[in-house]
């Protein structure tokens, strides 16, 4: 790279650095606040709120990475614009494309990092946090079923799990069978199991109840051995919501979804969500581009700042608004999570040639 790229990528970075400080501290904010309305007296505590907040700063930020992409590359584009320095490049005979491509170069390793950061270290840490809360929350008195039930389903077999408690230990089973008619063959009830190394299960103080020729029996057995549905994940990961898992877990538990016949559109989303981000990042430093030779006369940098974070509030918005809208009516995940980023792109790159022929 020429010494007028490196100088760029690393304005472009310094823009991204103060986006940063800018954004996160606001959304932070918000979501301490958020975490205090669920503070209990002998249950979660303020100091665990502070925690949990902190745990899932990573995420935070690779959340806004989209939004600090586009006021970064306005702040940083829009400094040396002001120091008339892209105007010294233009003069030199460097095309906005060439700029355009220099902080697309920082881009691409803001969004590495950001990749890096969501699988390694985001997630661990979010996954982490969330589960000190529910376990806070779960032991105060105030708590009701604060983990969520878990649901799957195995052939003519239904399984629901109450919730999970410290070690792995699932609480509050019901199993439900099916004759090929639908109707029900039998039910199990137990207070709790014992999940060995293995995966198998070991019910605990279990009510069996059998139909069979329209009589019922019923029997009450100390334990009982089980072949889990839920043997190939951790329970942990299903108490979790989609935008907390990794990469690799996504794909887990997409794979254990579709064996036991349950809907997979929400973390399809999620996984392709995570493929979407980085096209959109990229997109916002492509439109940080046209922001700033187009106000390039402009002596200071509010009001493009004021129109880049519009334009990142509104990209946000619309992008949560039709990923929903795929949820809700079923849409192709692929095409929900990876279209409007494409779209945008397209659009920055319309954008910076058309500027570029007019410049």
């Amino acid at each position: 790279m020429s010494l007028w790229g490196r100088y760029l990528v690393r304005n472009v970075f310094v823009g991204f650095g103060a986006a940063a400080a800018l954004l996160i501290p606001l959304f932070t904010t918000f979501d301490l606040i958020s975490e205090l309305d669920n503070v209990s007296a002998g249950g979660y505590r303020w100091t665990q709120a502070v925690a949990v907040v902190l745990m899932t700063l990573p995420r935070r930020l690779i959340d806004l990475g989209p939004f600090i992409a586009l006021l970064g590359g306005i702040v940083g584009l829009g400094q040396l614009a002001v120091s008339q320095e892209l105007t010294a490049l233009r003069a030199a005979g460097v095309s906005i494309v060439r700029i355009a491509l220099a902080a697309v170069t920082a881009g691409v390793l803001l969004t590495a990092s950001l990749a890096a950061l969501d699988e390694w270290v985001a997630s661990p840490l979010q996954q982490r946090g969330l589960q000190m809360r529910n376990a806070a929350i779960t032991s105060s008195d105030e708590a009701v079923n604060a983990k969520g039930t878990l649901w799957a389903r195995r052939g003519n077999e239904i399984a629901r799990i109450d919730s999970v408690a410290a070690h792995n230990r699932p609480m509050g089973i019901e199993i439900f069978r099916y004759n090929p008619d639908n109707t029900l063959a039998s039910y199990i009830h137990a207070d709790n199991a014992s999940v060995s190394q293995d995966g198998s299960w070991t019910l605990n103080q279990v009510n069996f109840k059998q139909w069979s020729e329209g009589e019922e029996t019923v029997r009450e057995l100390d334990s009982l051995q089980w072949t889990s549905i839920f043997s190939s994940i951790h329970l942990k990961e299903l108490t979790l919501p989609s935008d907390s898992f990794s990469i690799k877990q996504l794909s887990r538990y997409i794979h254990f979804l579709k064996a036991t016949d349950q809907p997979v559109d929400q973390y399809s989303i999620a996984l392709w969500q995570k493929f979407g981000r980085p096209i959109l990042t990229l997109a916002m430093i492509l439109l940080a581009v046209p922001f700033t030779f187009v106000q390039q006369r402009d002596p200071g940098m509010g009001s493009r700042l004021a129109v880049g974070a519009v334009v990142g509030l509104l990209t946000y918005v619309g992008n949560q608004i039709i990923v929903n809208l795929g949820l809700l009516f079923a849409l192709n995940p692929l095409l929900t999570t990876l279209l409007p980023p494409l779209f945008i792109l397209g659009a920055a790159l319309m954008l910076v040639y058309r500027f570029d022929r007019n410049a």
